[in-house]
Protein backbone atom coordinates (compact mmCIF):
# COMPACT_ATOMS: atom_id res chain seq x y z
CA UNK A 1 0.00 0.00 0.00
CA UNK A 2 1.59 3.30 -0.87
CA UNK A 3 1.05 6.53 1.24
CA UNK A 4 0.80 10.01 0.49
CA UNK A 5 2.08 12.83 2.88
CA UNK A 6 0.99 16.39 2.37
CA UNK A 7 4.10 18.24 1.74
CA UNK A 8 5.09 20.82 4.78
CA UNK A 9 4.07 23.97 2.97
CA UNK A 10 0.98 22.89 2.34
CA UNK A 11 0.57 21.52 5.71
CA UNK A 12 1.66 25.13 7.27
CA UNK A 13 -0.59 27.29 4.87
CA UNK A 14 -3.67 24.92 5.65
CA UNK A 15 -3.11 25.18 8.98
CA UNK A 16 -2.75 29.11 9.33
CA UNK A 17 -6.32 29.41 7.16
CA UNK A 18 -8.16 27.23 9.41
CA UNK A 19 -7.15 29.02 12.39
CA UNK A 20 -8.01 32.33 10.88
CA UNK A 21 -11.13 31.10 9.69
CA UNK A 22 -12.78 30.68 12.92
CA UNK A 23 -12.93 34.34 13.28
CA UNK A 24 -15.08 35.33 10.40
CA UNK A 25 -17.38 32.09 11.15
CA UNK A 26 -17.86 32.90 14.89
CA UNK A 27 -18.80 36.52 13.51
CA UNK A 28 -21.40 34.63 11.04
CA UNK A 29 -22.56 32.09 14.25
CA UNK A 30 -23.06 35.53 16.54
CA UNK A 31 -24.94 36.98 14.04
CA UNK A 32 -27.23 34.29 12.80
CA UNK A 33 -27.96 33.37 16.61
CA UNK A 34 -29.59 37.38 17.09
CA UNK A 35 -31.59 36.59 14.36
CA UNK A 36 -32.67 33.47 15.07
CA UNK A 37 -35.93 35.10 17.45
CA UNK A 38 -37.02 37.07 13.68
CA UNK A 39 -36.73 33.22 11.96
CA UNK A 40 -38.66 31.66 15.08
CA UNK A 41 -41.55 34.49 14.95
CA UNK A 42 -41.75 34.02 10.98
CA UNK A 43 -41.99 30.09 11.64
CA UNK A 44 -44.16 30.02 13.97
CA UNK A 45 -48.06 28.97 13.28
CA UNK A 46 -50.99 29.61 15.02
CA UNK A 47 -53.48 27.49 16.24
CA UNK A 48 -55.92 26.70 13.95
CA UNK A 49 -54.25 27.41 10.50
CA UNK A 50 -52.27 25.39 8.41
CA UNK A 51 -49.63 23.45 10.25
CA UNK A 52 -51.07 24.68 13.46
CA UNK A 53 -52.40 22.96 16.58
CA UNK A 54 -55.85 21.37 15.56
CA UNK A 55 -58.33 22.12 18.35
CA UNK A 56 -61.18 20.65 18.96
CA UNK A 57 -63.53 22.20 16.04
CA UNK A 58 -61.06 21.13 13.29
CA UNK A 59 -62.68 18.03 11.58
CA UNK A 60 -61.49 14.67 12.15
CA UNK A 61 -60.85 12.65 9.02
CA UNK A 62 -61.49 9.08 8.74
CA UNK A 63 -60.93 8.40 5.36
CA UNK A 64 -59.68 9.61 1.80
CA UNK A 65 -63.07 10.71 1.00
CA UNK A 66 -63.17 13.22 4.17
CA UNK A 67 -59.87 14.67 3.06
CA UNK A 68 -61.34 15.51 -0.24
CA UNK A 69 -64.22 16.60 1.25
CA UNK A 70 -63.12 19.29 3.97
CA UNK A 71 -61.33 22.28 3.04
CA UNK A 72 -59.24 21.82 6.09
CA UNK A 73 -58.94 18.48 9.00
CA UNK A 74 -56.39 17.05 11.28
CA UNK A 75 -55.85 13.59 11.36
CA UNK A 76 -55.69 11.26 14.79
CA UNK A 77 -52.60 8.55 14.59
CA UNK A 78 -52.74 6.16 17.52
CA UNK A 79 -48.88 6.27 19.27
CA UNK A 80 -45.78 7.84 16.48
CA UNK A 81 -47.36 5.53 13.95
CA UNK A 82 -47.64 8.78 11.29
CA UNK A 83 -43.97 8.98 11.87
CA UNK A 84 -42.91 5.25 11.42
CA UNK A 85 -44.44 3.74 8.34
CA UNK A 86 -42.44 4.94 5.68
CA UNK A 87 -40.96 8.61 4.77
CA UNK A 88 -38.61 10.18 1.80
CA UNK A 89 -37.68 13.31 0.68
CA UNK A 90 -39.97 15.05 -2.07
CA UNK A 91 -38.58 18.29 -3.49
CA UNK A 92 -37.57 20.19 -0.24
CA UNK A 93 -40.78 18.85 1.86
CA UNK A 94 -39.66 15.77 4.12
CA UNK A 95 -43.25 13.32 3.85
CA UNK A 96 -44.39 10.72 6.25
CA UNK A 97 -46.55 8.10 5.30
CA UNK A 98 -49.65 8.69 7.34
CA UNK A 99 -52.09 5.32 7.88
CA UNK A 100 -55.99 6.97 8.03
CA UNK A 101 -58.38 5.70 10.26
CA UNK A 102 -59.98 3.57 8.01
CA UNK A 103 -56.31 1.92 6.88
CA UNK A 104 -55.55 3.91 3.77
CA UNK A 105 -52.32 5.69 3.11
CA UNK A 106 -51.19 8.95 2.24
CA UNK A 107 -48.45 11.45 2.16
CA UNK A 108 -48.02 14.08 4.68
CA UNK A 109 -45.74 16.78 5.56
CA UNK A 110 -46.29 17.26 8.99
CA UNK A 111 -44.94 20.59 11.46
CA UNK A 112 -43.87 18.45 14.62
CA UNK A 113 -43.69 21.31 16.74
CA UNK A 114 -47.61 21.37 16.68
CA UNK A 115 -48.61 17.82 17.09
CA UNK A 116 -50.48 16.90 20.73
CA UNK A 117 -50.82 13.86 22.33
CA UNK A 118 -52.81 13.02 24.59
CA UNK A 119 -50.96 10.17 26.22
CA UNK A 120 -48.19 9.90 28.99
CA UNK A 121 -45.26 9.30 26.44
CA UNK A 122 -45.15 9.23 22.57
CA UNK A 123 -45.89 5.52 22.72
CA UNK A 124 -49.23 5.87 24.58
CA UNK A 125 -52.03 7.57 23.77
CA UNK A 126 -52.67 9.62 20.27
CA UNK A 127 -51.51 11.92 18.53
CA UNK A 128 -53.59 14.81 17.19
CA UNK A 129 -51.54 15.97 13.88
CA UNK A 130 -51.63 19.33 12.90
CA UNK A 131 -54.33 21.49 10.37
CA UNK A 132 -54.14 20.04 7.37
CA UNK A 133 -55.06 20.26 3.49
CA UNK A 134 -54.68 18.72 0.16
CA UNK A 135 -52.09 19.87 -2.51
CA UNK A 136 -52.89 17.79 -5.69
CA UNK A 137 -49.41 16.65 -7.08
CA UNK A 138 -48.34 13.94 -8.97
CA UNK A 139 -46.32 11.80 -6.70
CA UNK A 140 -45.83 8.96 -8.58
CA UNK A 141 -43.20 11.25 -11.00
CA UNK A 142 -40.92 11.04 -8.09
CA UNK A 143 -39.79 7.68 -8.23
CA UNK A 144 -37.06 7.96 -5.81
CA UNK A 145 -39.60 9.42 -3.44
CA UNK A 146 -42.01 6.66 -4.02
CA UNK A 147 -39.06 3.55 -3.30
CA UNK A 148 -38.66 5.39 -0.24
CA UNK A 149 -42.01 6.37 1.33
CA UNK A 150 -43.73 2.91 -0.02
CA UNK A 151 -40.49 0.53 1.33
CA UNK A 152 -42.94 -1.16 3.73
CA UNK A 153 -46.94 -0.46 1.50
CA UNK A 154 -48.34 1.32 -1.14
CA UNK A 155 -49.84 4.56 -0.71
CA UNK A 156 -53.13 4.53 -1.28
CA UNK A 157 -53.37 7.66 -3.12
CA UNK A 158 -50.41 9.51 -5.00
CA UNK A 159 -51.99 12.44 -6.50
CA UNK A 160 -51.92 14.50 -4.19
CA UNK A 161 -50.23 14.97 -0.37
CA UNK A 162 -51.26 16.88 2.72
CA UNK A 163 -50.11 19.97 3.87
CA UNK A 164 -50.17 19.99 7.80
CA UNK A 165 -46.34 21.79 7.81
CA UNK A 166 -47.90 25.07 6.31
CA UNK A 167 -44.86 27.84 7.24
CA UNK A 168 -43.68 26.13 10.24
CA UNK A 169 -41.14 23.25 10.10
CA UNK A 170 -38.54 25.13 12.83
CA UNK A 171 -35.07 24.13 12.92
CA UNK A 172 -33.22 24.31 16.33
CA UNK A 173 -30.69 27.12 16.93
CA UNK A 174 -27.79 24.84 16.39
CA UNK A 175 -28.82 23.71 13.41
CA UNK A 176 -29.76 27.41 12.44
CA UNK A 177 -26.39 28.80 12.85
CA UNK A 178 -24.13 25.82 11.83
CA UNK A 179 -24.75 25.85 8.41
CA UNK A 180 -23.50 29.69 7.95
CA UNK A 181 -20.69 29.12 10.37
CA UNK A 182 -19.31 26.10 8.30
CA UNK A 183 -19.96 28.14 4.60
CA UNK A 184 -18.00 30.74 5.78
CA UNK A 185 -15.44 29.19 7.45
CA UNK A 186 -14.75 26.25 4.32
CA UNK A 187 -14.44 30.00 1.82
CA UNK A 188 -12.46 32.14 4.19
CA UNK A 189 -9.88 28.20 4.20
CA UNK A 190 -10.27 28.53 0.02
CA UNK A 191 -9.71 31.69 -0.20
CA UNK A 192 -6.55 32.30 2.64
CA UNK A 193 -4.74 28.87 1.14
CA UNK A 194 -3.78 30.43 -2.21
CA UNK A 195 -2.72 33.60 -0.75
CA UNK A 196 -0.52 32.31 1.80
CA UNK A 197 0.77 30.45 -0.46
CA UNK A 198 1.57 32.29 -2.91
CA UNK A 199 3.19 34.72 -0.47
CA UNK A 200 5.77 32.19 0.79
CA UNK A 201 6.28 31.10 -2.33
CA UNK A 202 7.63 34.63 -3.46
CA UNK A 203 9.39 35.22 -0.07
CA UNK A 204 11.34 32.30 -0.96
CA UNK A 205 10.23 29.74 1.62
CA UNK A 206 8.32 27.57 -0.13
CA UNK A 207 8.19 26.27 -3.43
CA UNK A 208 5.70 27.32 -5.84
CA UNK A 209 2.92 25.23 -7.07
CA UNK A 210 3.41 26.80 -10.59
CA UNK A 211 7.12 28.26 -11.22
CA UNK A 212 6.95 32.13 -12.27
CA UNK A 213 8.00 32.50 -16.22
CA UNK A 214 11.33 33.61 -16.98
CA UNK A 215 11.79 36.65 -18.71
CA UNK A 216 13.49 36.45 -22.06
CA UNK A 217 16.11 39.15 -22.62
CA UNK A 218 15.80 41.17 -25.86
CA UNK A 219 18.57 41.33 -28.30
CA UNK A 220 18.79 44.58 -27.30
CA UNK A 221 19.71 44.16 -23.61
Amino acid sequence: MRYHYLRFDIWLCLLLSVAISFIPAKIAEKMFSQNYDNYVEEHTVENGEIGGKAEEDVYRAQNVEDLLSHETFTIVSPGIQYSNRGAGFHGSYYMYAVTLPSGERVAACINMDNVQRTGESIYSGDSILPVGHIVYENLAEDEYFINQIEHSEELTRKDFYIDMLGKGGKVSKENYTETPKTMVQVITVIVLFPIFHSLGAKMGIFPYFFAPKKKTKSEWE
